[in-house]
């Protein structure tokens, strides 16, 4: 496996950079590989800078070696949208994720989605079941709004620098936030802040967009019996944004679902543990 450790290069970013128009969205995602078609919903992060690159660059290499890769950034991240919506954030993502596929001619495929991508994830499987082949989840929540915690406190720390720092955007806020959501703080650097703040610098409607928004809390925990595709769980053991309970829970709710936890592992697991984590999810599309 070839795996890209080398930063967030912005010339394969560019290379692989698409859009598309799908449902009256402007789509951005990313495109490598060649083989079956799996798409890539990305990790939660300082938005609007947080993209599917930032999520998945240094296992896309890996991944696109035997897969058509489509790793998308979702409505009101990086340069998708601006959406306004009022309804349950995730289910408006995963209907323009469908939307994306009918543009571009795929049908059913596996997902792998990490934090609000897998959240994203979920939705999908319950509103398009006929969509999705297998599922790739872990550090995420299986509802909108949250699901109750039973050990961990609440709202987490990553939680709490991400709200202070949309209170007060800035460089140190901006580093304060990425370090609690890695493991190592050392990768919350200088480049990480910039390329961060550069994207969120060139996507200033999505600013307006989210504050006219309204997000509609909404609980899939009673529905997540009905996911029967092959599914496996991918978390991190020191996620400080959602914490490692919530991967359990999943697993007791999903009837086909297995559990990988990675040590010295944060919130972005393709990020920070990369070599594990593709290792993880091209073992299990393959079986």
């Amino acid at each position: 496996m070839r795996f890209m450790t080398s930063g967030l290069d912005p010339v394969a970013e560019r290379a692989t950079s698409r859009t598309a128009k799908a449902a009256g969205v402007t789509v951005h995602y990313h495109e490598a590989g060649q083989g079956d078609p799996v798409v890539l919903l990305h990790s939660f992060g300082p938005r609007p800078g947080m993209t599917a690159w930032l999520s998945f660059h240094r296992i896309l290499d890996a991944v696109a070696g035997r897969y058509r890769c489509l790793a998308v950034d979702l409505p009101n991240f990086g340069r998708t949208g601006p959406v306004v919506f009022s309804e349950p954030v995730h289910a408006m993502m995963a209907r323009t994720v469908v939307a994306l596929l009918d543009e571009l001619g795929i049908g059913p495929v596996p997902v792998v989605g990490t934090s609000v991508g897998a959240t994203t994830a979920i939705q999908l499987a319950l509103d398009h079941p006929g969509r999705v082949t297998r599922l790739v989840l872990g550090s995420c929540h299986a509802s909108t709004g949250g699901d109750p915690y039973l050990l961990s406190p609440s709202p987490t720390e990553a939680t709490r620098r991400l709200l202070e720092l949309a209170a007060e955007p800035g460089p140190e806020p901006t580093r304060r936030a990425l370090a609690a959501l890695v493991y190592d703080e050392a990768a919350a650097d200088e480049a990480l802040v910039d390329y961060v703040t550069a994207v969120a610098a060139q996507a200033g409607p999505h600013a307006e967009a989210l504050r006219t928004s309204r997000n509609v809390p909404h609980s899939n925990l009673a529905e997540l019996a009905r996911i029967e595709v092959p599914a496996l769980i991918i978390h991190g053991k020191h996620d400080r944004m959602v914490p490692l309970e919530q991967a359990l829970m999943l697993l007791a709710y999903l009837p086909a679902a297995d559990l990988v936890v990675l040590n010295r592992c944060g919130h972005w697991p393709p990020f920070e543990r990369p070599a594990a984590y593709a290792r993880c999810v091209l073992s299990f599309l393959g079986r």
